[in-house]
């Protein structure tokens, strides 16, 4: 069975306050976009021949007891394959259903890392879903809800992937109408990896007036002109200043005709909306990932 996990973009990114446990509170809009993974997932005890992925993987694990042939393809995937959100999703359910037999799985990245994009957090959602749908393990969108969240703050969006208002720490989640179906987006990825980390020591938290701002769910209910002055994402001044390159990219999708352009998460990636049908053309560097959905 075959899945094909989408990124998520921001509409505004306001951090509110740290909280006591060490995650911080903030305010959201997340619009789901068709930049896509692909993972595969093949039961492995019924006999039948297993794909052969042999000469496109970059990562493979081979789990104990042989529960779980994991690789990939695609774009490099950094950081020890245990930490893959979506072998994590397996052994979560497998704790709860034993009897969740063993399989081969395959992800095809395509989606950048570090990026804000939210990939690899759509990668584990839509392998609990895959998990759940082909072995029908019964269980409901608010229990795969609660399972994402053992995965990480943006999987339960990944769950639901609709327009979303989220609060907490993203996992607080409230669906929203917003159709931009009407419009189009650019996406532009300069390869650079930002910390999510370094990205949230950057931010003033003790600023008066943090409370006071207009708050994206109301503000994308407005006409899409009036956002550029609105929907701010609190992580942009920060990334820009430390990458002016960011800055420019989303100068020149202005330029070019965007509605509104901003960063998504804590970056790297810069989108435009523009409207559906507009020739958008810009010389970005030939190390830029561009994609247009």
């Amino acid at each position: 069975m075959i899945s094909f996990p989408n990124c998520k973009i921001n509409l505004g990114l306001q951090i509110l306050n740290k909280r006591e446990d060490g995650y911080h509170n903030l305010a959201t809009v997340f619009y789901p976009v068709q930049w896509r993974d692909v993972v595969e997932v093949i039961r492995r005890d019924d006999g039948r021949q297993t794909t052969d992925h042999s000469g496109t993987s970059n990562l493979e694990l081979t789990t104990k007891n042989s529960e779980l042939v994991f690789t990939s393809s695609g774009l490099e995937i950094a950081g020890p394959a245990e930490s893959n959100l979506c072998i994590k999703a397996y052994h979560l359910l497998k704790k709860d259903f034993p009897s969740l037999p063993p399989v081969q799985m395959h992800l095809h990245k395509t989606i950048p890392m570090g990026a804000g994009l939210g990939g690899g957090s759509a990668d584990g959602a839509f392998t609990l879903k895959l998990l759940n749908d082909k072995f029908q393990l019964g269980l409901t969108q608010e229990q795969l809800i609660d399972y994402a969240l053992q995965l990480g703050s943006d999987c339960p969006f990944f769950i639901v992937n609709k327009p979303c208002y989220a609060t907490g720490r993203g996992e607080i989640l409230e669906e929203v109408a917003l159709d931009l179906s009407a419009y189009q987006f650019v996406l532009v990825n300069p390869g650079i990896h930002i910390n999510t980390g370094w990205a949230f020591e950057q931010l003033q938290l003790q600023g008066s007036g943090r409370s006071e701002r207009p708050d994206p769910k109301n503000i994308v209910q407005q006409p899409i002109h009036t956002w550029k002055e609105q929907l701010i994402n609190d992580f942009e001044e920060p990334v820009c200043k430390a990458h002016p390159q960011i800055a420019a990219i989303k100068q020149q999708l202005y330029d070019t005709g965007a509605l509104y352009a901003s960063i998504t998460g804590s970056g790297s990636t810069v989108f435009g909306v523009f409207e559906k049908g507009k020739q958008v053309r810009i010389d970005f560097s030939k190390e830029y990932l561009v994609k247009n959905v």
